[in-house]
Order: C-alpha cells, then sequence, then structure tokens
C-alpha cells in the first residue's frame, strides 16, 4: 500500500491535468466535440465523424504533452461508434 498509493495518487492527477487540457483545447478550437467521460486512465470524448481524426490528434496530443517525466507517456487512441467497438 505504501508503494502503490503515491503512484496511483500520481496517475489521478496526470488524468485530471489532461481531462482540464483536452476540454480547454477543444473549445479553443471552435470544436463540436466533447469530453464526456473518465474511466481510470482513459478519456472518452464524443465527436461528430468530421471532426474524429482532429479531436483524436488533441487528445493525443494533451494527454502526452501535460506532464514532462524522463519517461514518456504513450497514449493510444481508438474510435469507434460506441466504447466497446472502440475498445
Amino acid at each position: 500500500m505504501a508503494r502503490n498509493t503515491p503512484i496511483q495518487g500520481t496517475a489521478a492527477d496526470v488524468i485530471k491535468l489532461a481531462m482540464v487540457r483536452v476540454w480547454n483545447r477543444l473549445r479553443k478550437e471552435g470544436l463540436q466535440s466533447r469530453l464526456i467521460l473518465t474511466v481510470h486512465d482513459e478519456l472518452i470524448i464524443e465527436a461528430p465523424e468530421a471532426e474524429a481524426e482532429l479531436a483524436g490528434r488533441i487528445l493525443r496530443e494533451e494527454m502526452e504533452g501535460c506532464v514532462n517525466y524522463s519517461v514518456p507517456l504513450i497514449t493510444e487512441v481508438h474510435q469507434g461508434k460506441n466504447w466497446l467497438e472502440a475498445h
């Protein structure tokens, strides 16, 4: 527990930072896409098909760039009509 708590707390802080950055960026870009849900270390965006690629790019950039560690954060972006399909 002593080892896990700081790691889990840091991960929670990172996803919160990413969430704020993604939300701000979607608004700044004037997109209709919206951040609708977070599940553990995942952010889920609902986007019109015409914006899906750009929303995915924003998601990747903001999640990977929200903190600067010696080991890079790597983000996978998946698309689908629903969460199951995208997963």
